[in-house]
């Protein structure tokens, strides 16, 4: 009896010896996993620059290396006192262009305006108004993507009236921008890329010159409003020089 006692008791201290080891191991790993998101919170990351901070997150995006920055709890606490958001993005309603995801983005950093086609009327350009003007947001965003379903509409239907319902008055506002016309105009093979970034150009150009306090604001330098592409294929976006 003695004898299997000291076994049960040898056997005991083993397993406890085994937990704690293992014990040990997983502290151990759940430490490095906190010093490596530390160092990636620490690094290049955010930037002050409100564009440059979107580069970084779209690059992170396109290598598989979103970091999900302000997802938690605690984030949502700190916005119950307000929002201070870092851009303005219009873009498109498109499911395949969710701005905060293709930015690495989080909780109150984006303030989004979507519809289809990016197209802007006065409640867009009001709801620009709002971020830049009560809200402090220095940078607006026209985000455009590739494969747009509203530019290959207007473009079906360049030639005539027969879009169903509301979508026609997407159709139309699309068909009576300038530099749309210009690319119906010209026609050619590539006539659905330039048909794409000439609507970009148009929506950054209406913004540029939206009275009275966007254009005000852009003119004196405290508001960046500039124009993107966002690649469907590979998830890159493309800043253009407008």
């Amino acid at each position: 009896m003695k004898a299997k006692s000291w076994y049960v008791v040898a056997f005991c201290l083993m397993a406890t010896l085994l937990i704690e080891a293992s014990s040990c191991t997983s502290k151990s790993e759940n430490a490095s996993t906190t010093a490596t998101a530390a160092e990636l919170m620490a690094g290049s990351t955010e930037s002050s620059d409100p564009l440059e901070n979107l580069k970084l997150g779209n690059a992170r995006f396109c290598s598989g290396k979103s970091i999900h920055l302000h997802q938690d709890t605690a984030k949502i606490r700190e916005l119950v006192a307000g929002q201070h958001t870092k851009a303005v993005v219009v873009s498109c309603s498109d499911s395949r262009v969710p701005p905060e995801i293709v930015f690495d983005q989080g909780l109150g950093d984006i303030f989004t305006i979507r519809t289809a086609g990016h197209v802007m009327s006065d409640f867009e350009e009001g709801s620009v108004e709002y971020a830049v003007e009560h809200l402090h947001t220095s940078l607006v965003v026209v985000l455009g993507h590739e494969s747009c379903g509203a530019i290959g509409a207007m473009l079906e239907h360049a030639d005539d009236h027969h879009v169903p319902g509301h979508i026609a008055a997407i159709v139309d506002c699309l068909k009576n921008e300038p530099e749309e016309q210009e690319v119906l105009q010209a026609g050619g093979e590539d006539i659905n890329d330039r048909a794409i970034r000439a609507n970009i150009v148009h929506g950054v150009k209406q913004l540029r010159e939206s009275d009275p306090i966007l254009s005000h604001l852009y003119k004196e330098g405290k508001v960046q409003i500039v124009g993107a592409l966002y690649h469907i294929g590979n998830g890159e976006v493309e800043f253009l020089e407008l």
